[in-house]
């Protein structure tokens, strides 16, 4: 994964809890809803990281 996607994948994703934690205080159900999202993003860049891997794994072994 190149460095500007980790780069957003790590800023959406304090930006997303940083979120969540100002709404404890206002909405409990919207700080929750925040923090599966962020926790999605967090699982999403893995998934991403592993395919992007994978794809240059298989191009190396065609080479």
């Amino acid at each position: 994964m190149g460095k500007g996607l980790s780069l957003w994948f790590a800023c959406s994703s304090i930006l997303l809890l940083t979120v969540a934690s100002i709404m404890i205080s206002y909405n409990i159900w919207l700080a929750l809803l925040l923090g599966f999202l962020c926790v999605m993003n967090i699982g999403w860049g893995f998934i991403l990281k592993a395919r992007l891997r994978r794809q240059q794994e298989a191009k190396q072994e065609i080479l």
